[in-house]
């Protein structure tokens, strides 16, 4: 586990990325915010790594900013320092949006603020019936523009549901939060992770340069008129039709066995 509070465990090709400060609900820091962008632009070259798992420790997610840490200290900072920190803050998505690696966040318990923002910024949600989810900065007399929650939380729940959050800084649980879209899967609380495991076991077990592909296209095609779009996806499976994986699934076939990618 690093100083910062976060716990970084590579097994088989999945990272499992354990906010780790359960006696605060696991809230950020200058440090973890840092940490975490550094990590995720690391990840756009390692190649060993294949699906990324976000957790909380201890029955809660993430509860956003440390209050004394973070919301504290700047309260008292210069223009230029809020900036700063703003922009670190979006770093940090642009990065998760930016690594190759399908991302996702097994949530239980609260997921607010930033923790919600972490969340929104993963590939796959799954969430358990108690836990809470709040985009909570109207509360404490921020905007819900934070961290691009007003261009990604609108495309996952619909601009109407992410108006209303985002506005009021209401919490969902987890059967809203399953129902309006923010959560692929409900399961147990002692069961979530170990789904969250299981589905990035699957990803990893699929073409890895394909499943890259898919996000860098879901990300690229956000700003695409249509045609532009369907142009875009033609030059990309163009190239994936050229790699051994595509020949191996092919061949496969043939044989009647299942494919082995091995994502080149």
């Amino acid at each position: 586990m690093s100083v910062s509070g976060l716990e970084w465990v590579e097994q088989d090709a999945i990272l499992t990325v354990t906010l780790n400060r359960p006696e605060k609900k696991n809230p950020l820091t200058f440090e973890m915010y840092a940490e975490l962008r550094e990590h995720f632009h690391a990840l756009q070259i390692d190649e060993s790594i294949k699906v990324v798992v976000i957790v909380g420790a201890g029955g809660n997610f993430c509860s956003g900013g440390d209050v004394r840490e973070i919301i504290g200290p700047l309260t008292e900072r210069a223009d230029n320092e809020l900036l700063q920190f703003t922009r670190l803050t979006g770093e940090v998505v642009k990065e998760m949006r930016a690594c190759p690696q399908p991302l996702i966040a097994a949530i239980d318990g609260v997921c607010a603020g930033a923790g919600a923002i972490l969340a929104m910024a993963c590939d796959l949600r799954f969430g358990t019936p108690r836990s809470t989810v709040a985009f909570l900065f109207s509360r404490v007399g921020l905007g819900g523009c934070d961290m691009g929650a007003c261009a990604i939380l609108p495309r996952i729940i619909g601009l109407g549901r992410a108006s209303e959050l985002l506005y009021t800084g209401r919490a969902m649980d987890g059967q809203e939060a399953l129902a309006c879209g923010f959560y692929n899967e409900l399961h147990p609380a002692e069961q979530v992770t170990v789904a969250a495991q299981a589905a990035a076991r699957a990803i990893a077990d699929g073409p890895t340069l394909a499943h890259a592909m898919t996000k860098k296209m879901l990300h690229r095609e956000w700003a695409m008129p249509l045609e532009e779009a369907i142009d875009a996806e033609a030059e990309a499976q163009a190239a994936l039709m050229r790699t051994h994986d595509f020949k191996r699934a092919y061949d496969a076939f043939v044989a009647g066995a299942k494919p082995r990618f091995e994502g080149n």
